[in-house]
């Protein structure tokens, strides 16, 4: 996903003192083969406003790198200036959440059950609400995280289930261009959050804790429609990987002797004799 990507920036971003994701554009998905891994490696240069790339490759292949994602990363110690502990949003409407991934998963996004953590929502002018979670099963890893891509990715659905409404069938919006992220606090396996839709599929998120501490905000994400044989394409194209092995036969046992007397005998009778 997506969010992947970006977590990959922060990480990158923590270790060069930098605080905020100024842009993070998408250049191609990973696709991730049925067999196998994928290598990752991410470069930066640059110093006060650095550049990190993401580049991948299938495992063992020593061929060129696809660049799937550049970042712009700087420098921005503004304290967040939202506030969500005050909730559920009041004059808000609740929003039906029942048949919510199978309208996703028909417009080509199958999320996993890892990925279904939106948990309720609620809509208001252009606001949307919602609550999101990661299972159990995932809580225990978020300090490899600076937010679980899973938990970030399901803040985005609620936006996601609103813009299908208008995007032709077999397609779905993903994103393409992150502006102004900003990571305020780790360790966060439950979100409250805020979207602000703007015009041209994008929006500006705000999260906090249970609490209504803030943990991630994102300034602007524009997304773009994509159908959804682009996200499959390829997933099975997967070189064997073949070898020259010998593998050893039983002894071939040695050949009889055979002879034959040559003279008065007929031939046919010698050969059956001695053959």
């Amino acid at each position: 996903p997506g969010t992947a990507y970006l977590d990959l920036a922060l990480h990158a971003a923590d270790h060069t003192g930098h605080t905020t994701i100024d842009e993070l554009l998408l250049h191609a998905p990973l696709v991730l083969p049925e067999n196998g891994g994928v290598q990752v490696q991410i470069i930066v240069t640059g110093s006060d406003r650095s550049t990190a790339e993401i580049y991948s490759r299938p495992d063992g292949d020593t061929g060129d790198w696809t660049r799937n994602a550049t970042a712009l990363l700087a420098k921005d110690d503004a304290e967040p200036g939202f506030d969500l502990t005050a909730w559920p949003p009041a004059d808000a409407e609740r929003i039906g959440l029942g048949t919510a991934y199978d309208r996703l998963t028909e417009a080509g996004l199958h999320y996993g059950p890892v990925f279904r953590g939106l948990r309720a929502a609620w809509r208001r002018g252009d606001e949307l609400f919602a609550e999101v979670s990661l299972p159990e099963s995932e809580r225990a890893g978020v300090a490899d995280f600076g937010v679980h891509p899973a938990l970030l990715d399901a803040a985005l659905h609620g936006a996601a289930l609103h813009w299908l409404d208008g995007t032709p069938s077999g397609h779905s919006n993903l994103p393409f261009a992150w502006n102004g992220v900003r990571l305020h606090a780790t360790g966060a396996t439950d979100l409250r959050v805020r979207v602000k839709l703007g015009d041209s599929g994008s929006l500006s998120l705000e999260a906090a804790d249970p609490t209504g501490a803030p943990v991630v905000s994102i300034g602007r994400l524009q997304v773009r429609p994509v159908a959804a044989d682009q996200l499959y394409a390829g997933s099975a194209k997967q070189d064997g990987l073949y070898r020259v092995e010998w593998s050893p036969l039983d002894p071939v046992p040695a050949p009889r002797e055979a002879w034959a007397v040559l003279g008065d005998r007929p031939l046919y009778d010698t050969l059956r004799q001695t053959v």
